[in-house]
Protein backbone atom coordinates (compact mmCIF):
# COMPACT_ATOMS: atom_id res chain seq x y z
CA UNK A 1 0.00 0.00 0.00
CA UNK A 2 1.11 3.47 -0.91
CA UNK A 3 2.27 5.62 2.00
CA UNK A 4 0.66 8.67 2.51
CA UNK A 5 1.26 11.78 4.45
CA UNK A 6 -1.07 13.66 6.58
CA UNK A 7 -1.30 17.43 5.99
CA UNK A 8 -3.72 20.24 7.44
CA UNK A 9 -5.04 23.34 5.24
CA UNK A 10 -5.05 26.33 7.29
CA UNK A 11 -6.70 28.93 5.96
CA UNK A 12 -4.49 32.44 5.93
CA UNK A 13 -6.01 35.37 4.12
CA UNK A 14 -7.92 37.95 6.32
CA UNK A 15 -11.28 37.65 6.32
CA UNK A 16 -11.96 40.40 4.48
CA UNK A 17 -10.05 39.42 1.18
CA UNK A 18 -11.45 39.89 -1.80
CA UNK A 19 -10.58 36.55 -3.30
CA UNK A 20 -13.14 34.99 -0.41
CA UNK A 21 -16.21 36.77 -2.33
CA UNK A 22 -14.90 34.26 -5.46
CA UNK A 23 -14.11 30.73 -2.88
CA UNK A 24 -15.80 30.15 -0.07
CA UNK A 25 -14.06 30.17 3.64
CA UNK A 26 -14.25 26.40 4.61
CA UNK A 27 -12.03 26.81 7.68
CA UNK A 28 -9.28 24.09 8.64
CA UNK A 29 -9.37 20.27 7.10
CA UNK A 30 -6.60 17.78 7.56
CA UNK A 31 -6.62 15.24 4.20
CA UNK A 32 -4.68 12.39 4.03
CA UNK A 33 -2.54 12.63 0.59
CA UNK A 34 0.68 11.92 -1.07
CA UNK A 35 2.14 15.63 -1.08
CA UNK A 36 1.55 19.36 0.00
CA UNK A 37 0.67 19.73 -3.82
CA UNK A 38 -1.97 16.37 -3.86
CA UNK A 39 -3.26 17.75 -0.65
CA UNK A 40 -4.73 20.63 -2.14
CA UNK A 41 -6.26 18.28 -5.11
CA UNK A 42 -8.03 15.71 -2.07
CA UNK A 43 -9.55 19.25 -0.32
CA UNK A 44 -10.87 20.32 -3.99
CA UNK A 45 -12.17 17.60 -5.02
CA UNK A 46 -14.59 16.96 -1.87
CA UNK A 47 -16.61 20.04 -3.40
CA UNK A 48 -19.01 19.47 -6.50
CA UNK A 49 -17.65 19.99 -9.87
CA UNK A 50 -19.86 22.39 -11.62
CA UNK A 51 -19.89 19.36 -14.25
CA UNK A 52 -21.67 17.44 -11.62
CA UNK A 53 -24.88 19.61 -11.26
CA UNK A 54 -27.15 21.77 -13.54
CA UNK A 55 -24.37 25.14 -13.89
CA UNK A 56 -23.82 26.80 -17.04
CA UNK A 57 -20.03 28.06 -17.64
CA UNK A 58 -18.67 26.15 -20.89
CA UNK A 59 -18.49 23.17 -22.68
CA UNK A 60 -16.10 20.30 -20.89
CA UNK A 61 -14.89 22.97 -18.25
CA UNK A 62 -14.27 21.88 -14.63
CA UNK A 63 -14.54 24.53 -11.75
CA UNK A 64 -11.85 22.54 -9.69
CA UNK A 65 -8.88 24.64 -10.48
CA UNK A 66 -10.79 27.53 -8.77
CA UNK A 67 -10.73 25.97 -5.09
CA UNK A 68 -10.19 28.16 -2.28
CA UNK A 69 -7.87 24.65 -1.53
CA UNK A 70 -5.75 25.76 -4.52
CA UNK A 71 -5.35 28.97 -3.91
CA UNK A 72 -1.86 29.71 -1.71
CA UNK A 73 -3.27 33.11 -0.40
CA UNK A 74 -5.76 32.19 1.02
CA UNK A 75 -4.88 28.93 2.20
CA UNK A 76 -1.34 27.11 3.88
CA UNK A 77 -0.57 23.39 3.58
CA UNK A 78 1.64 22.06 7.06
CA UNK A 79 2.92 18.63 7.24
CA UNK A 80 0.94 17.32 10.04
CA UNK A 81 3.07 14.67 12.28
CA UNK A 82 1.37 14.87 15.44
CA UNK A 83 0.53 11.04 14.71
CA UNK A 84 -3.36 12.57 15.59
CA UNK A 85 -4.62 10.82 12.17
CA UNK A 86 -3.40 7.57 10.43
CA UNK A 87 -1.60 7.85 7.56
CA UNK A 88 -2.19 4.29 6.51
CA UNK A 89 -5.66 4.26 4.46
CA UNK A 90 -6.87 5.87 0.96
CA UNK A 91 -6.13 9.76 0.17
CA UNK A 92 -9.47 11.38 1.83
CA UNK A 93 -10.61 14.22 3.71
CA UNK A 94 -10.11 12.93 7.52
CA UNK A 95 -11.32 16.00 9.46
CA UNK A 96 -13.12 19.31 8.49
CA UNK A 97 -16.39 19.95 7.04
CA UNK A 98 -16.18 21.06 3.42
CA UNK A 99 -19.00 22.30 2.02
CA UNK A 100 -19.49 20.22 -1.20
CA UNK A 101 -22.38 22.78 -2.79
CA UNK A 102 -19.72 25.67 -3.43
CA UNK A 103 -21.17 26.14 -6.93
CA UNK A 104 -24.76 26.10 -7.14
CA UNK A 105 -26.95 24.85 -9.55
CA UNK A 106 -29.20 27.08 -11.85
CA UNK A 107 -31.74 28.64 -10.88
CA UNK A 108 -34.50 28.92 -13.22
Amino acid sequence: MEQLKIFRLVPIAEPNDPRWDNSPYQGEVVVRARSAADARLVASEAEKDFLEIDAALIDDASTRMWSAFREDKLYTVIEDESGAFPAQGPRAVLHGRIDPNVVKPLQM
